[in-house]
């Protein structure tokens, strides 16, 4: 069975997860991050996760509402951790919200040779894309006070680039096709 590791937890992490739920692989699912509530208006995280692990609290989440079970590693990712809990990947999905954890996900994929998927969210919901690595350019710098996506305000549009996060891995799980999305003002187009 192809195993999936998808890093971050939070806002496209989360919704990835419930859409990629009946996938035939093996997810595991990283996050250090901790479930706040603000999280919860964005987020596939619930009142009852909060205070808990955003891997673990997801983990319990979908085995309670879905049954379906997923590994998850309640640690951040580092360059020091990267090869431990990347390595037996066979894709990693990317949905993390730092330029520099970014780096350490592809600088890994790209060395073991491993399919990695990007997601990434821009932070005023005007655009979201699903990008495979060889098509992905991490952005330069973080910009400082930049939103994460906390608010209630963008959570369709959250959900429709998690689900088209979602769609690329089925394609490529199932029959090894690569396609990526750009989702903008009212459109979707497909890379």
């Amino acid at each position: 069975m192809t195993k999936v590791v998808i890093v971050g937890a939070g806002a496209l992490g989360s919704h990835l997860v419930q859409f990629a739920r009946n996938l035939p692989v093996e997810l595991t699912v990283i996050d250090f991050d901790r479930v706040e509530a603000k999280n919860v208006l964005a987020q596939f995280h619930s009142r009852m996760g909060l205070g808990r692990n955003k891997a673990q609290a997801l983990q319990q989440a979908m085995q309670g509402l879905f049954g379906t079970k997923l590994a998850s590693v309640p640690h951040k990712l580092a360059d020091g951790n990267a090869d431990q809990l990347l390595g037996r990947a066979d894709v990693v999905v990317d949905c993390l919200d730092n330029a520099a954890s970014r780096r350490v996900v592809q600088e890994l994929a790209r060395a073991r040779g491993v399919p990695c998927l990007h997601g990434a969210l821009s932070a005023d919901g005007a655009f979201g894309r699903v990008v495979w690595d060889e098509h992905f350019t991490i952005d330069s710098e973080d910009v400082e006070g930049q939103a994460t996506c906390e608010g209630g305000d963008h959570l369709p549009f959250i959900g429709l680039t998690g689900s088209l996060l979602a769609q690329a891995l089925k394609d490529f799980v199932t029959d090894g096709r690569k396609v990526g999305f750009y989702v903008g003002p009212g459109n979707v187009t497909r890379l």
